[in-house]
């Protein structure tokens, strides 16, 4: 249909004919800029456009079909949205615009439940060496002196005896203090009489139970035990039984008991009530034991 004219008003585009399909919105006919809302084919043809004001974009009441599809009405020049006609009322400009649909925001991955981890190996307590400090804490009463004097002897034992692991150290350890008093007694305080003729500890000999005491930080005795130990150390214990009292001959000699009983195989399964049997023939004192191997784990971190 063609545009009616109207009688012309002033406006910014002198000689310019109005039309009534455009002052119908509020518009003016004009070939100048709009500040506006540009309406087409409303002001015949040629170069003028209708130029509405801004707030015919709300001019339009929205309709109940419009706001079902969640849009409102107004001009479609003004829509951003997608353009639905007739669902307003009012001149065929105005239709429903209906947001256009967001694409749905991505949602953070889901924090997954960490993956079970095997146990780690234990690991050697300070590079597979004792510190001082250690071997303090590890065995209650012990002095710093007599830690310090102890130590390298200590070091040296658990080396050549593989004893080299936080689980074998805790073991060795608190059955060694257990038995010696956390060092206090390097040798037997009864006379060994009680061993004399045991033929199971080889004493065959008169006076080896005496001379065969248990001696060493694990109590090595019996003429059978010293023999079979100076023999895998390349020491006469035999025939010098009292050296095993010593630091240096007491702590090698207790690490070859534990290697010959296989008893790192427990420890490594923390199977200390099988350790402390091999070493006492039973349990005697496993409350002592057991508090020692917990204090010493605790320690040195296993």
């Amino acid at each position: 249909m063609t545009p009616t004219p109207v009688t012309p008003q002033p406006n910014p585009g002198a000689g310019i004919t109005q039309f009534q399909e455009c002052t119908s919105l509020g518009g003016v006919c004009q070939t100048a800029a709009c500040g506006g809302v540009i309406v087409h084919n409303k002001c015949g043809p040629g170069l003028p456009t209708c130029c509405t004001p801004k707030k015919l974009q709300a001019a339009a009441p929205t309709s109940a079909a419009c706001k079902a599809k969640k849009g409102t009405c107004q001009t479609s020049a003004s829509c951003k949205g997608n353009v639905v006609r007739g669902l307003c009322s009012g001149p065929s400009t105005i239709t429903c615009c209906v947001p256009k649909a967001q694409p749905p925001k991505p949602q953070p991955p889901k924090p997954q439940p960490p993956k079970p981890q095997p146990p780690k190996p234990s690991q050697p307590a300070s590079g597979s060496s004792l510190s001082s400090s250690q071997l303090v804490r590890c065995m209650p009463g012990l002095t710093t002196a007599k830690a310090n004097q102890a130590l390298p002897y200590i070091n040296k034992a658990q080396s050549e005896a593989n004893i080299n692991t936080c689980l074998r150290l805790s073991a060795w350890l608190a059955q060694l203090g257990h038995e010696s008093g956390s060092l206090k007694w390097m040798e037997e305080l009864a006379s060994g009489q009680e061993y004399e003729g045991r033929r199971d500890l080889g004493n065959t000999h008169p006076g080896d139970g005496k001379r065969y005491k248990g001696r060493g930080p694990i109590q090595l005795t019996g003429r059978a035990n010293y023999a079979a130990a100076g023999k895998a150390l390349g020491l006469d214990l035999v025939n010098n039984p009292t050296t095993v009292a010593s630091y240096s001959v007491g702590f090698r000699t207790s690490a070859w008991f534990w290697t010959t009983h296989g008893l790192n195989s427990y420890a490594d399964k923390r199977d200390f009530n099988t350790i402390t049997r091999r070493i006492n023939g039973g349990t005697n004192g496993a409350a002592d034991r057991n508090s020692r191997y917990a204090t010493c784990k605790k320690v040195l971190g296993c």
